[in-house]
């Protein structure tokens, strides 16, 4: 029987383990993330999944220490595969593991390797993205490919719509590919990462607009980091306004030109933006809370506002 030490968090994570479970690997060690009370919980949860499976579980705040590398060389694996995990493994894990270990990446590598893959597509304007399994080596999100998927990032598609789309996309990728993982048919491919990208981690500061920006990129930004993610903002007035859907609309700005500015049209939220351009503001938020044009707070008495 193929054995695998796993280590998997987040929607990729569940459904991955389900495909390892429904094709029979045995998983004599699992590794998880603890769930951040902070962070929404959009996703199902790993644990659960592994717990009800009668799996060994475990949440270590580091799991590269010489004590969890040799607890998982103990349980002699075939296979680490690592999904939508964390932390990265360092290269004691990737030598204790017969045949290989491999990663489930939320991009099609090598474009978008590091961080956050699905915000980053988003925010630079991708109409594609999708999932990529690879080998595991010390530099991250570089080792043989394996098999990728594509899914598709619509205009208005955010992070939450995208993420579901590349967690499909990785539980199909896995499906088709353990079989040839476990009896040695398949053959991965080298991937050349000076024709992909790098990014790094993002913090929810990474969500403040630069209006200076055209609407498109402002736009982009809503999507990348809309609810249950933090969320793009600006500050007026004493005022946190949140921006958590847009729409590019089709006619121009209505007021002064190349200065950006919210204000009330018909009933609805919207924003001229530098390029000439407007946003519709289908939900915007002040201080964390919805509000509409009716009930708006007194930072936002005087409109039109300006935005810098």
């Amino acid at each position: 029987m193929t054995r695998a030490v796993v280590f998997a968090y987040s929607e990729v994570g569940l459904r991955c383990l389900r495909v390892l479970l429904a094709q029979g690997v045995k998983i004599p060690l699992l590794f998880t993330q603890a769930d951040d009370p902070k962070e929404v919980q959009w996703f199902g949860s790993v644990k659960a999944l592994a717990l009800k499976a009668g799996l060994s579980v475990e949440t270590p705040e580091d799991p590269n220490t010489p004590e969890w590398i040799a607890a998982g060389g103990a349980t002699d694996p075939d296979f680490i595969f690592s999904f939508y995990y964390r932390h990265m493994l360092k290269s004691g894990w990737l030598g204790i593991a017969r045949r290989g270990a491999l990663n489930m990446h939320g991009s099609l590598l090598p474009a978008y390797r590091g961080r956050a893959p699905v915000h980053w597509a988003i925010l630079k304007g991708e109409k594609v993205t999708g999932a990529s399994l690879h080998y595991m080596v010390e530099k991250p999100d570089a080792g043989a490919l394996i098999d990728q998927q594509a899914v598709s990032i619509l205009e208005n598609d955010n992070a939450l719509e995208v993420s579901c789309k590349v967690a499909g996309a990785a539980e199909a990728v896995m499906a088709r590919s353990l079989p040839g993982l476990i009896d040695g048919s398949i053959v991965a491919k080298p991937l050349d990462i000076s024709q992909g990208s790098y990014f790094g981690r993002r913090t929810p500061e990474d969500g403040r607009i630069d209006w200076r920006q055209q609407a498109r990129e402002i736009h982009d930004l809503v999507r990348a980091v809309a609810p249950p993610f933090p969320g793009a903002f600006t500050d007026v007035n004493g005022c946190r306004l949140a921006l958590w859907e847009t729409r590019v609309d089709g006619s121009p700005a209505a007021h002064m030109a190349n200065v950006p500015c919210l204000y009330v049209s018909g009933g609805h939220w919207y924003v001229d933006c530098q390029d000439g351009r407007r946003l519709r503001v289908l939900q915007l938020a002040a201080d964390g809370r919805l509000i509409t044009p009716e009930a708006a707070p007194l930072a936002l008495a005087k409109l039109p506002l300006h935005l810098s």
